[in-house]
């Protein structure tokens, strides 16, 4: 082998990607509507936090509903279901492109999130 240490990357990027692929569709098979909705925003509290993108428990998300929708496989009308849901539970709050987390933990329980396949 003439560089170990490429081949030793590229089957580290093929491992995590698998990861990040077996989460999604876990998501979109195992998760109701409102686990699904808190793990994206999870997903992305995660993602953003890795770039220094989160403050005081709260980030910048310029998506829409109808993005979210997309995302997650259902409609906007149902998504917004979910984010009242998780408002009136007092999870999070997602306002004017703003999304604040009231109880990050709880939030994870919720969605069973376990976000170490970021990390990787």
């Amino acid at each position: 082998m003439k560089s170990p240490h490429l081949f030793s990357f590229i089957v580290e990027a093929l491992t995590h990607n698998g990861a990040v692929i077996a989460q999604h569709l876990a998501n979109i098979g195992r998760r109701n509507a409102l686990e699904r909705t808190a793990y994206l925003l999870l997903e992305l509290t995660a993602r953003l936090q890795r770039v220094g993108a989160v403050t005081c428990n709260g980030f910048e998300c310029p998506l829409t509903q109808y993005d979210l929708a997309d995302a997650l496989g259902l409609t906007p009308i149902h998504v917004n279901r979910m984010l009242r849901e998780l408002r009136e539970r007092k999870f999070l709050e997602f306002r004017q492109g703003y999304v604040r987390l009231l109880d990050h933990a709880g939030l994870m329980k919720l969605a069973g999130f376990d976000g170490d396949y970021i990390e990787n």
